[in-house]
This record gives structure tokens, C-alpha cells and sequence, in this order.
């Protein structure tokens, strides 16, 4: 069981990252903990982790938790023992079959005799069984790195398992994998994911927000159809609102006008009833103060309708605001832009692939690049662009204009700001404002300008990379996408997949997102083995 309560971090540089987070997870439920970027999905995580302490409130476990972190970098040094949490043990075990049978060896094997059978038996599980248990970290793949933080869990069988993007260095054989695993776990689950094939296999969704936690009672598909609900009863309240301000604003001219001709009969009537001056001068204040009075009651109606609908059309999703507005004439379908006759390339006078490859890409295709970790995905790139040759056979370009985007979108250059990385992409001589307009639509407001694009999280960079292409305006012939939603959330998985759906040109895309991929719609795959 988990249950945290009154739950707030503030972070170092005193910025409050949640706030009085309340939550209790049952024993055996799997939950999954979703969230834009940003708002602390893996700061709460490691908060329940131990790794963090709160601000404020505490948390109750009944088990301790054992946590695979989304980045996983501080584990380079150590060895696949280590990273398995059980080097103690097979130490121990060692010095015993050795002879040392010294009290403290028994104390920390703590009769847990078949350790190294579990260790070798979770690594074939995972599908590593080729590494070796005193392995560095550092010299294995992130996909593999993952596989041997999830083969831990087998090894020291724990009852709260915390997961933070599992399946984001995963091939699509792991991600199987990680399914299996997830339906057939026994534990208490609590994980942050973006993978919607993975998130209908829990049976709560828990959203984390800016005001607290949401939870609601379903897998992800669940989860989205109450959304979908919300959303539609949000644009109904923006709609009466909008109903409700028309008829205040209407209402208002109408009481005004109303008010001014009974001020203009009155002052006939005083006209002709030949009233002193100063008679005249009073009714006349009068009649001012009331028309003025009048408005005042109808104009802060006015505004507090206005504050209402400004609030409730801040709740709405921006992602109809980002689209590409692309110049398309230079786009020919149907045009052969690639042919790979024979080709293969070697590494150490090893070819990369079993079978030599023969393909052709069709301009307007939208092609699924796949394969296994390490079967070659990236090199084909890169020969397909030009940016290296064939080591084998020949290949015949007429890719004139490509953008390729890799999951880091390092197109995006750290040491310039937000406008600056704009103004790179400014070849068809837009004017300033016109290049802040757009950033805009993307949600780059003023305050953004002049960030470093250093700072920048994985959604702002894939957004502030489809900004740059709209500046650029003519499409390019080929967009190519390495991994694109491995860093995003939800709803920039959301914005990123309307962008390419906008866009008519030849897409290829690296993915193992079964959903994503068929929500893009792809034509066919290429498949690398």
C-alpha cells in the first residue's frame, strides 16, 4: 500500500513544483501516473523512491520500493551485478564455495542460495543473457541498460515496483516483453509512461496537474474517453460563456441607450418648462451620475464574464494553433526519390545485414523504418541523406531538401535563444513580428524569447523544431523521425502527430510506438534484420 498525504516539493531555487498531493494506491494495483512535462511526474516518483525528501507531508509504504529511473547514466560505472542490486550476494556466495564460511558471508547471502541462478535466469528473460554479470554498465546499448534494471526486478522480487518510462530505450521485442511482465506481475505497479499500448494494461490512471492529482478509474482508453467528455462539456461552458457575454454586452447598449433618451425627453422638458440654470445644472449631474452609475454595474458584469471565459479558454488544448501552413508546390508524388540497389555496409569487414537491401521510397510514402536494437536503423539513414556510402551495391538520390529529427532534436542548437533558433530557419525573409507570431502559435510567448534553448524540455524542443520548419515554409521532400516521442508526454505526442499529419510529403519514420505509428499513417515498412 501507498498513501501519500498533504504531499508539496519546492524546488532548490524556491519554485513550487506541487502542491498538498494526496493519494493512496491499494496492494496489487498498477497504476499509471501521467502528466504534461514538467509538472513533476518523476520528481513524485522519486520522491516515493526515498530519493528525494518532500517539502512538506509525509508518505506511508508497506514494503520498500524498488525504482527504475527514466535516465539511467549514474549507473555507467558500476557492474551488471551491481546494477542488478545483487553483488553483495554473489559475492558472499563465492567466498563460501571457496571455503571462507566466515559468519559475515552467511549473513549477507542470508541464505539466498539460488541468487545467481536468478540473476542468469533474468537476464535470459530479458533476452542479455550474452553479458556478463561483472559487465560494466557503460559498455551496453540504453536499450540493454534497461533490460538489466527491469531483470532486477525478477532477481529481488519486490512488492511496489516504481517504473519511470520503461519502454522508452526498449525494440519492439522488449516492449513485448515489458507487456508480459506488466500483465503478469503480481506487484504493486506505479508507473510513468507515454506508451499508450502499456498504459491499457493498468487498471488506474492517476493524473498529476499544477492543482492536485486526478484519479480515474480505468486504463488509458478509459482515461481518454473521460477526457474526450471533459473536453466536450469545457468548449460547451466557453460556448454559453461566450452566449453569456454577447447578451451582457447587448444588454448593456440596450440599458445605456435606454438611459440616455430618458436623460434627452427630461432635459426637453426642462427646457421648456424654463427652468433656472442652476436647476438645470442639477438635473443634468444627476442624470450623468446615473447613466454613469449604470455603467459601472453592467461593465463589471462585463468583465467578470470576460475573466470567466478567459479562464475556462485557458483549460482548452492549444494543439489546433500548431500547424505547418507549408508551401507544397515543389512536391511531387509519386516521383521515385531513393533507390538502394544491393546495398550493405560493413563494420571490421563484418556486413551489417544478413541480406543485401533493395528498396525504393516513393515521394508521399509514409514508411516505418524497424528492426532490433543495433540492426543497422541509423546507418541506412544516414545513406539514405547522403552522409555516408554504400560500403556495397549502388543507390540513386533525387532528395533534394531532407530534414532529419532524432529523438534529442539536436537541430536544435543549445547555445541560442528561443527567437535566435527561429530566425535560423528565416529563409524566405520574414519580419520579426512575423517570426514572434509564429513562435506564439506555438506557444512561445514573450517571456520565451529569450531562453536558451539549453533549458528547454523534450516538448518544447519538438515544438519549437516544428516552428522552425513552418518559418522555413517550402515542405521539405523528406521528414525523418528517429524515435521522435521517446521524450514527450501525452499531449506533445498529441501536437506532434497533428503537425505530420498536416504535411504531404515523404515521411520515414523509427519507432517501436505501435499507436503513434498507426496514427500517422503509415503505408509500409521497411524491416532491417
Amino acid at each position: 500500500m501507498l498513501i501519500l498525504n498533504s504531499l508539496s516539493y519546492i524546488h532548490p531555487d524556491k519554485y513550487l513544483l506541487f502542491d498538498n498531493i494526496s493519494l493512496n494506491i491499494a496492494t496489487g494495483n498498477k497504476v499509471a501516473l501521467l502528466g504534461n512535462n514538467g509538472v513533476g511526474k518523476s520528481t513524485l516518483l522519486k520522491i516515493i523512491a526515498g530519493l528525494l525528501p518532500p517539502s512538506q507531508g509525509f508518505i506511508q509504504t508497506d514494503t520498500k520500493p524498488y525504482y527504475v529511473p527514466q535516465v539511467f547514466g549514474q549507473y555507467d560505472h558500476v557492474t551488471i551485478a551491481q546494477a542488478l542490486q545483487a553483488a553483495g550476494k554473489l559475492n558472499a556466495l563465492q567466498q563460501i564455495l571457496n571455503g571462507d564460511t566466515s559468519d559475515v558471508n552467511y549473513s549477507i547471502l542470508n541464505d539466498d542460495w539460488t541468487i545467481e541462478e536468478r540473476c542468469h535466469e533474468a537476464l535470459q528473460y530479458w533476452q542479455i543473457d550474452d553479458i556478463d554479470l561483472q559487465q560494466i554498465m557503460s559498455t551496453l546499448s540504453g536499450g540493454q541498460k534497461m533490460r538489466v534494471l527491469l531483470a532486477g526486478i525478477y532477481v529481488n522480487n519486490p512488492e511496489f515496483i516504481l517504473l519511470d518510462e520503461p519502454s522508452n530505450h526498449l525494440d519492439t521485442a522488449g516492449r513485448i516483453l515489458l507487456y508480459d511482465f506488466i500483465e503478469s506481475s503480481a506487484s504493486t505497479l506505479l508507473i510513468i509512461s507515454h506508451d499508450r499500448k502499456l498504459l491499457n494494461k493498468l487498471d488506474t490512471v492517476c493524473e498529476l496537474t499544477p492543482d492536485g492529482i486526478n484519479v480515474y478509474g480505468g486504463n488509458y482508453n478509459f482515461y481518454a474517453e473521460q477526457k474526450k467528455m471533459e473536453l466536450q462539456a469545457l468548449n460547451e461552458d466557453v460556448r454559453d460563456k461566450e452566449k453569456s457575454l454577447r447578451k451582457a454586452r447587448e444588454k448593456e447598449r440596450e440599458t445605456i441607450e435606454r438611459q440616455q433618451k430618458l436623460n434627452a425627453r427630461g432635459k426637453r422638458k426642462q427646457e421648456k418648462a424654463g427652468l433656472p440654470t442652476i436647476v438645470m445644472n442639477s438635473f443634468r449631474n444627476n442624470a450623468e451620475k446615473s447613466t454613469s452609475k449604470l455603467k459601472g454595474v453592467h461593465a463589471a458584469k462585463t468583465a467578470s464574464i470576460e475573466n470567466e471565459l478567459q479562464e475556462l479558454r485557458k483549460a482548452l488544448p492549444d494543439i489546433d494553433t500548431m500547424r505547418f501552413g507549408f508551401d507544397d508546390t515543389l512536391l511531387h508524388k509519386g516521383k521515385i526519390l531513393f533507390r538502394a540497389e544491393n546495398i550493405n555496409f560493413s563494420y571490421n569487414e563484418n556486413p551489417l545485414w544478413q541480406h543485401d537491401l533493395n528498396f525504393e521510397i516513393i515521394s508521399g510514402e509514409r514508411i516505418a523504418l524497424k528492426g532490433k536494437n543495433g540492426s543497422g536503423k541509423t546507418t541506412l539513414i544516414k545513406i539514405t541523406l547522403g552522409r555516408i556510402k554504400a560500403g556495397k551495391g549502388s543507390v540513386y538520390s533525387a532528395i533534394n531538401n531532407a530534414v532529419y529529427i532524432d529523438q534529442d532534436y539536436s537541430l536544435i542548437n543549445n547555445n541560442l535563444s528561443v527567437y535566435e533558433q527561429a530566425e535560423q530557419f528565416n529563409n524566405g525573409a520574414l519580419q520579426e513580428h512575423e517570426i514572434k507570431n509564429r513562435l506564439n502559435r506555438f506557444l512561445f510567448t514573450k517571456t520565451s524569447w529569450n531562453k536558451s534553448c539549453a533549458g528547454l524540455s523534450g516538448g518544447e524542443r519538438m515544438r519549437l523544431m516544428l516552428c522552425c520548419l513552418t518559418i522555413a515554409n517550402q515542405a521539405p521532400d523528406m521528414i525523418i523521425l528517429d524515435e521522435p516521442t521517446n521524450n514527450l508526454d501525452i499531449q506533445n505526442i498529441e501536437i506532434l502527430t497533428t503537425a505530420i499529419n498536416q504535411y504531404n510529403g515523404t515521411l520515414i519514420i523509427v519507432s517501436h510506438d505501435a499507436i503513434f505509428l498507426e496514427e500517422v499513417g503509415i503505408t509500409r515498412n521497411i524491416e532491417l534484420i
